[in-house]
């Protein structure tokens, strides 16, 4: 197994950064950006960072009436909302259809909306829900965006993974868990392949000038919990009995900051394919070893041989491919 070169920079910025410290300084007058789920939690302080560093920024949403009012209520009234539901391939090729008619492209696309330990659930062809709406419709998506994305040269996509692809690699012999579900390794699974499309992605769009990074967040109390039952938070440690989020935890202006250093640092100039967290570039992990649980990525996630087989799986499901 090789895997992409993970290698901390230094960057300067660490787990306390927020997005708009991250931003400090650049200009993203005339880039438009595409965040997915940018009306709440991680999403909304990812788009009211990039607005505020300049850019023109699009919110595709399942709800868009609820999410016009979010953005509104935050200020964010310039910001575009189009209707998207990533677990719906027809609705994707729509609002990809849509954003190509205008004729603009993208310098960023951050595919930040996620489901996480959900219930049991099947879209499109029986697709497990979560591999389903966390990959496969934003792989569809950047694909069918693809002609917009290489328009300019130096677009940069970033796919939010999570240090839940340490609970479960490509089960490449039931990815769609025909066999028995399981919420938690549907939802690790799920965050692999976020990381593996990372991988593949930069290693095909490289040469046209676009790269892409996996990011990790951190721990952050947001809506993404909305399927967990509160003892189940308590068990873990994630809040007390009292509802006091356990203060690891970032606040979601923490959370968001890796994003946007993925989407728009002058130090990954000349890079991509990496997974990143805390601002700055992961360290490969292997199972074993002391930080494997709590930092860094594992290598099951990074592996160029199961990121080509991930891509060559998801072109085969969705039938799109902007590489065929």
């Amino acid at each position: 197994m090789t895997t992409t070169a993970q290698h901390r920079l230094p960057s300067g910025f660490g787990p306390g950064t927020t997005a708009a410290e991250v931003l400090d300084g650049i200009d993203l007058a005339g880039r438009t950006a595409i965040v997915t789920g940018g009306y709440s939690g991680l999403g909304i302080e990812t788009v009211s960072a990039l607005v505020g560093a300049g850019a023109r920024v699009i919110v595709p949403a399942r709800r868009p009436e609820v999410a016009r009012a979010a953005l509104d209520a935050r200020g964010l009234g310039a910001v575009a909302v189009d209707e998207l539901d990533l677990s719906d391939l027809a609705g994707v090729r729509a609002f990809a259809d849509r954003f190509l008619a205008t004729g603009r492209s993208v310098d960023i696309l951050i595919n930040n909306a996620a489901i996480m330990a959900a219930p049991e659930a099947r879209v499109g062809d029986g697709w497990e829900s979560q591999f389903a709406t966390n990959h496969l419709g934003h792989y569809a998506l950047t694909n069918l965006l693809w002609p917009a994305l290489v328009a300019n040269g130096g677009a940069r996509v970033v796919a939010l993974s999570s240090t839940g692809h340490k609970l479960s690699g490509i089960r490449f012999d039931d990815p769609q868990f025909s066999t028995g579900y399981d919420k938690w390794v549907a939802y690790g699974q799920a965050k692999t392949a976020n990381s593996l499309f990372a991988v593949q992605l930069d290693l095909l769009g490289a040469p046209l000038g676009v790269r892409a990074f996996a990011v990790h967040p951190g721990g952050i109390m947001t809506e993404l919990q909305r399927h967990l039952p509160k003892a189940e938070m308590v068990a873990s440690g994630w809040m007390t009995e009292d509802g006091v989020v356990n203060p690891r935890f970032k606040s979601p202006a923490q959370g968001a900051a890796t994003s946007t250093w993925a989407a728009t640092s002058p130090l990954l100039l000349g890079r991509g394919g990496v997974y990143c967290e805390d601002c700055d570039i992961a360290e490969a992990t292997v199972p074993d070893g002391p930080d494997a649980r709590v930092s860094g990525v594992n290598v099951h996630a990074i592996d160029p041989d199961a990121a080509a087989w991930l891509w060559a799986y998801s072109a085969r499901l969705t039938g799109v491919n902007a590489f065929a």
